[in-house]
């Protein structure tokens, strides 16, 4: 499981800390294709739509894949060493 978050992370799939309304999916699936979170909330409805049922399946299925933010490990930044007099 943690090669699958790792690899959803890598792609820039990941359930945001802000803008979350239910579990960040359709946030974390705007963000990735640079689309606000709205209008990919709309978008996931529309399909709904279009295809009823699919994405009854889908989000909860992405809910589990995509690792949250929180989740995600702060990268360390090192600090240069203090120059010797």
């Amino acid at each position: 499981m943690n090669d699958i978050h790792q690899s959803f992370a890598q792609q820039g799939l990941v359930r945001p800390r802000q803008d979350r309304v239910l579990g960040g999916v359709c946030a974390g699936l705007g963000r990735r294709f640079g689309i606000s979170p709205w209008t990919a909330r709309l978008l996931f409805l529309l399909t709904l739509m279009v295809i009823p049922g699919s994405q009854i399946l889908a989000y909860p299925i992405l809910w589990i894949l995509m690792p949250s933010q929180d989740a995600l490990p702060v990268p360390v930044q090192q600090t240069p060493p203090f120059p010797t007099a």
